[in-house]
């Protein structure tokens, strides 16, 4: 999976770009937008232990905007979308509301239960954002400023006179967002993003909302994650059919009993008077590929690709 890395993240990311006034040629030379190159944090040590990898993953999804429909979450089908392509088997996505005691409870028992956590929204700079507070909570941790957080953030503020204009309670609302879980990781996992992925137990990885710098973050993260190897990434091939999926669910049924020892799962996904998907998947690529050939057959549907499917459900 790739996001859009052609942009660089403010120091307040909810901040917008700054216009520079009209200039001659050889001024807008001058003012470029500064270049930041930050070093990455080296690749730790495996914290699930050498010679393992991530097996099973959960996602919790923190903001009251998502909950009372203002905001769509976007975040959670990009970390589906990362854990079926790197072989990871998500359990569970759970959406709760910016209240410590809910985000207290649910991570504790998602690390608990799982190889791999995420969390997403929450660590801005307003009085709502409670995660990194509650996650210390939740892990018997204090809070401190990560000095090395601070000084990136305010290398990317220099050139910003909106931030450099700011009063002392504006500046200590800013600096919260460096206010971390003092025995976390802090990894920092691209050259021009100040904010780092803050991850506690060696399992739960904090990311901001945001789903562009989300999307960033976690394709960042990759390198730094003990992931499957690729013999355990499963192979995925879909089917449309335009018959009713009443017709061809006892076949389904039928196939879903026939391969469930080789370790194929058969999905039926129906669109409103369209037809219907079915998927296969399986780590044999070879042996889904000649399945999916069966299948088009008894449902007299055609092969689609991964891309033209997300298309046209897209569409819809």
């Amino acid at each position: 999976m790739s996001s859009d890395a052609s942009n660089p993240v403010p120091a307040d990311p909810s901040a917008p770009a700054q216009q520079p006034p009209a200039q001659t040629q050889g001024q807008e030379a001058a003012a470029e937008q500064p270049k930041w190159n930050f070093p990455l944090s080296p690749v730790p040590e495996n914290p699930l232990g050498e010679g393992r990898y991530i097996k099973t993953a959960a996602a919790l999804v923190i903001g009251d905007e998502i909950l009372n429909g203002k905001t769509l979450d976007r975040n959670s089908n990009y970390f589906a979308r990362f854990c079926f392509e790197n072989g990871i088997d998500l359990k569970r996505i759970e959406v709760i509301p910016d209240e410590e005691d809910d985000i207290v409870e649910a991570a504790r028992r998602l690390v608990k239960n799982y190889d791999f956590v995420i969390t997403s929204g929450g660590i801005g700079p307003t009085h709502d954002d409670v995660t990194y507070a509650s996650l210390a909570k939740a892990f018997n941790q204090p809070l401190e400023h990560h000095q090395e957080t601070l000084r990136r953030m305010g290398e990317m503020t220099r050139h910003r006179t909106d931030m450099a204009q700011q009063t002392p309670e504006q500046r200590a609302a800013r600096e919260r967002m460096a206010l971390f879980p003092a025995r976390a990781e802090v990894l920092f996992i691209a050259p021009d993003i100040w904010v780092p992925v803050v991850r506690l137990e060696g399992k739960l990885c904090v990311f901001p909302g945001i789903p562009r710098l989300f999307q960033r973050m976690l394709d960042g993260l990759a390198p730094f994650l003990p992931l499957p190897p690729p013999s355990e990434r499963p192979f995925r091939q879909q089917v449309f059919t335009s018959l009713p999926e009443s017709s061809i669910a006892p076949f389904l049924t039928a196939l879903q009993a026939r391969t469930k020892d080789a370790g194929v799962r058969v999905g039926s996904y129906p669109l409103l008077a369209k037809g219907v998907y079915v998927s296969l998947i399986g780590r044999d690529a070879d042996a889904v590929r000649a399945l999916a050939e069966e299948v088009a057959r008894e449902v007299q549907g055609r092969l689609v690709s991964e891309e033209e499917a997300r298309r046209e459900k897209a569409a819809l």
